[in-house]
């Protein structure tokens, strides 16, 4: 059967602030609109290197849920699985430009209000990957919606997916985000996770084998701890570990968005079956090119043979 979704990405859609100067944001006076969110960052890339990407995702009935609509239908997203909340607001995030791992305030709002409507058999079933997000798993009613739907999809065959991108901020209870991580990683997703994000997750610094084999021993075969200007590592138990150095770059323009564009390197690779090596390459080589720009990738970017 010819699948035509190549991947739906489930989880939080908002609008980011992001500042105009690179600051802390108590130094910051202006900042600028963009479409946000990881899902959404992964769906709207993903569609811009050509793939079919679904959106499931909630946003208010408002301006900022007209301008997400808007953004997501330029950018050939399919929106069909989308919600415009009638009691919330759409969430919004303002960040801190940087050239590390930026601040940020969230207001989180309509994103958490998926349902389980939106994530239909016929979707599932007509798709290759389902990828989320440790934000969207961190409140109701979306955590059970995407827990209950990603063990459908793992049954239908699909390849699973999730950015660990865990804040105390988002999800205070550290315990409870371990146990409903657990289910999630029961479904042996391809795990990406960054350094920030396992000094959050585990509230200390736990070593790199440490870190692999906590999510391996839940039944994860392949992680991807990505370490910034440290570069990758990734953990698989077919293939090993592999190590690769970041991309020298002269200028960081702006970080916010550079784990999204690195994972969908990887899974765009993934999915037109590269090796390991060449997934990780790809992924390296769309961050390096999201970090040497404000805001969304540039528009010369279609395919695979463009970041090999």
């Amino acid at each position: 059967m010819n699948k035509s979704v190549d991947i739906i990405c489930v989880g939080e859609v908002l609008i980011d602030f992001i500042g105009h100067e690179i600051s802390s944001l108590d130094k910051t006076k202006d900042f600028h609109r963009f479409l946000g969110g990881s899902p959404t960052n992964v769906a709207v890339n993903a569609a811009r290197l050509g793939l079919k990407s679904a959106l499931v995702a909630t946003s208010g009935s408002d301006g900022f849920g007209d301008y997400i609509h808007q953004k997501l239908h330029a950018n050939q997203v399919l929106t069909t699985y989308m919600r415009k909340s009638l009691s919330l607001p759409t969430s919004v995030i303002f960040v801190s430009r940087s050239t590390q791992t930026p601040e940020f305030i969230p207001f989180r709002e309509a994103d958490r209000e998926i349902i389980e409507d939106q994530l239909p058999d016929a979707l599932l079933e007509n798709a290759k990957i389902f990828h989320t997000t440790c934000f969207a798993l961190s409140k109701d009613p979306a955590r059970m919606t995407i827990l209950n739907r990603a063990h459908k999809a793992k049954s239908l065959g699909l390849q699973m997916s999730i950015d660990i991108n865990y804040s105390e901020k988002i999800w205070p209870n550290r315990y409870e985000a371990h146990q409903i991580l657990k289910d999630y990683l029961s479904t042996n997703p391809l795990v990406k996770v960054s350094d920030d994000d396992c000094m959050r997750l585990f509230g200390e610094v736990k070593s790199e084998q440490t870190i692999f084999d906590y999510f391996h021993q839940l039944g994860v075969s392949t992680i991807c701890l990505t370490k910034g200007k440290d570069g990758v590592v990734v953990s698989d138990i077919h293939t090993g570990t592999l190590y690769r150095p970041a991309i020298p770059l002269k200028e960081v323009k702006d970080s916010t968005g550079a784990g999204d564009a690195f994972w969908t390197g990887f899974l765009f690779a993934r999915l037109h079956q590269k090796s390991m090596e060449e997934c990780i390459s790809v992924a390296q080589k769309l961050a390096s090119i999201k970090l040497q720009n404000v805001g969304r990738l540039p528009d010369n970017i279609r395919s695979i043979e463009d970041l090999m």
